[in-house]
């Protein structure tokens, strides 16, 4: 059974592990991830199995623009394909409750991008070199 609720500080290590393993090329540094699971205004939601932390999403809101940012989303690998990112994807947009959302992508994340698409996003357009390694990113956009 996946339970998907807030997550908070007491998550850092586990969120260290996994931003670890599904990024390791450009994971966040701890402060960044303080800042996840503490500033005011974020969203912030994991996965969990067992009682075990296997999946993580985070969000901003622009209220003036009525625009929200998904900043991340994660699953653990052997946790892939079961419906968790979909879950968690599903309950940040619904805690947005805004009237678009944003968020990039690896141009090479084709399980990602499959997700975002089935999810209602369309491509707004290509950022080049975006990443640390000079891989592209796509931004994405979905109207609420």
């Amino acid at each position: 059974m996946i339970n998907i609720e807030t997550a908070s500080l007491k998550d850092l290590n586990n969120l260290r592990e996994l931003e670890r393993i599904c990024f390791p090329i450009d994971n966040w540094p701890l402060l960044d991830l303080i800042g996840v699971l503490t500033m005011p205004g974020i969203i912030r939601i994991k996965a969990t199995f067992i009682d075990n932390f296997v999946g993580f999403i985070a969000g901003n809101i622009n209220n003036r623009e009525s625009t929200g940012w998904i900043t991340t989303i994660a699953v653990l690998p052997e946790f892939q394909n079961r419906g968790i990112a979909q879950s968690l994807l599903a309950e940040c947009e619904n805690r947005m409750n805004v009237a678009k959302i944003k968020l990039t992508v690896r141009k090479s994340n084709s399980k990602a991008i499959h997700l975002y698409e089935k999810n209602g996003y369309f491509i707004q357009e290509v950022w080049k070199s975006y990443y640390i390694d000079g891989e592209d990113a796509i931004l994405f956009q979905k109207l609420c």
